[in-house]
């Protein structure tokens, strides 16, 4: 080796159950457009972990830098204590699962899953036995000899994850798994996958734009905007807990209302806005200062509505419902407050046609309690 070549990065050393997978630092840069900036995180081994966000987030590129598609501008990728960033993909111990499927079309269910373990040089009857594994693992084994075209999306999608599973590989990949499936067999494969995944106790990483979906197989989240991470947690924490504007208006539907802390004890805080008559009432403190300009978040299934005057002198308005969308198990009412602003809120449908005891152009209450919503600084 020469003085100025570079000298090879060296093992991070065996990695802990807490960071199995680091991502330290990562950066990528296409012609001066940086795609991804700055991301670190800590996955854990076995853990279902999303990348969520919309187009042009990062998410995809971040995907593609692990699989070794992609080569970071700067930082570094360590999987089980070994540096990535020099391993071409075929080196490296990842299988990823792209939307398409990307299955052989001249090939039987068992020469796809084969394959990989072929171009291995695997024993043939070591091959036959984990094509065996793979096909009952994912429930598919009277359908060996059939071709792809001779599936269903669902099956086909089946054959894919168990093609990805058959070398048994240190990380899988998820590239929009659900993207080609059509709504009802989504929610019915998103629970499959979860528990073909876990079963094999195999460490993986998917991607995804669908917040249903990111929140239905993910143990957690990363949210992730023009190259940031926005906020990690689990689903129900980033749901309850958003950090942020963009966190509380990327997952689920919200209600935003802009304020003004007017008392900040360690106790409870109180809001004012412009669009309520009556103080925002928090009760607990924040990090937060005297007249300090926030967000209030609210989730329309913790507002209540109704005809009646809340018994309470904070968090409350009046106002008119203008427009009731009914989804079967609930109904939203959009209720226009006197001086334009709208609040959304659920009522349940318990009984049939129960939104006929409130209508269109109804003069009704809204309402929370001290702990339903959350402050926003930024």
């Amino acid at each position: 080796m020469s003085p100025n070549e570079a000298k090879p990065e060296r093992s991070a050393g065996p990695a802990g159950a807490e960071d199995y997978l680091s991502i330290q630092n990562v950066r990528k840069e296409f012609d001066g457009f940086v795609a991804v900036d700055d991301v670190n995180l800590q996955i854990r081994k076995g853990e279902i972990f999303a990348l969520l966000g919309g187009s042009g987030s990062g998410k995809s590129t971040l995907l593609r830098c692990l699989a070794g598609f992609e080569q970071p501008t700067k930082g570094r990728i360590v999987l089980d204590g070994q540096v990535m960033n020099e391993l071409p993909p075929y080196e490296r111990p990842i299988n990823m699962m792209f939307q398409s499927y990307a299955l052989f079309p001249h090939m039987t269910v068992e020469q796809n899953i084969a394959f990989g373990l072929k171009q291995d040089g695997l024993a043939r009857d070591a091959v036959r036995r984990r094509v065996g594994e793979m096909l009952e693992l994912v429930q598919l084994g009277k359908l060996g000899k059939r071709k792809p075209h001779q599936l269903s999306g669902g099956q086909q999608q089946r054959v894919a994850l168990a093609r990805s599973l058959a070398k048994g590989p240190k990380l899988l990949l998820l590239d929009e798994p659900m993207g080609a499936l059509d709504k009802k067999l989504r929610s019915k494969m998103q629970l499959e996958l979860v528990n073909i995944i876990e079963t094999t106790g195999v460490t993986c990483v998917m991607v995804t734009h669908d917040q249903e979906e990111a929140m239905t197989m993910a143990s957690r989240i990363a949210l992730m905007d023009q190259g940031w991470i926005q906020q990690v947690g689990k689903p129900d924490d980033i749901y309850e807990q958003p950090a942020n504007r963009f966190a509380a208006e990327f997952i689920g539907s919200v209600n935003l209302i802009d304020g003004v802390i007017d008392e900040d004890l360690p106790e409870y805080v109180t809001l004012r806005t412009e669009v309520l008559p009556v103080p925002i009432y928090v009760g607990h403190g924040i990090t937060g200062f005297e007249g300090q300009q926030v967000s209030f978040a609210v989730r329309p299934e913790k507002l209540a509505i109704g005809k009646q005057d809340p018994a309470q002198p904070y968090n409350k308005a009046r106002g008119t419902i203008e427009d009731i969308a009914y989804f079967g198990s609930h109904s939203v009412y959009h209720v226009r407050l006197p001086g334009g602003f709208k609040l959304m809120a659920n009522f349940t449908n318990q009984q049939r046609w129960a939104s006929e005891s409130m209508t269109w152009g109804d003069e009704v209450w809204v309402s929370w309690g001290d702990a339903d919503g959350v402050v926003l600084t930024s």
